[in-house]
């Protein structure tokens, strides 16, 4: 079976690592090839915070949502970091389409 599944890159404050995790099934359990985070730095990775290692994490995440027809973003409590608001914005710019885990 080779089918044509979407990929959805995931974008938010790492603090919320088990939204993360719980988004990531979900969307693969509905079809979707997911991308997520490589560290969570705000969740005890504290390697993101070493020399230029998040400024690369930035930059390769922005690499992600180019792989990717859309990005989700966990948005818990409406919170979205300058990060985040980077990415969506890239995405927007890129065309892609910008789902979010609560309404804005």
């Amino acid at each position: 079976m080779v089918g044509k599944y979407p990929v959805i890159t995931l974008c938010g404050s790492t603090r919320f690592k088990d939204e993360f995790i719980t988004a990531q099934k979900r969307l693969t359990l509905e079809g979707n090839i997911v991308i997520s985070v490589g560290l969570f730095g705000h969740s005890g990775d504290d390697e993101v915070f070493t020399d230029n290692v998040k400024q690369m994490l930035d930059d390769m995440h922005k690499r992600k949502i180019d792989m990717a027809d859309e990005i989700f973003v966990i948005n818990k409590n409406g919170y979205i970091g300058s990060s985040t608001k980077s990415e969506i914005e890239y995405a927007k710019a890129t065309g892609k389409k910008v789902r979010y885990l609560e309404n804005q």
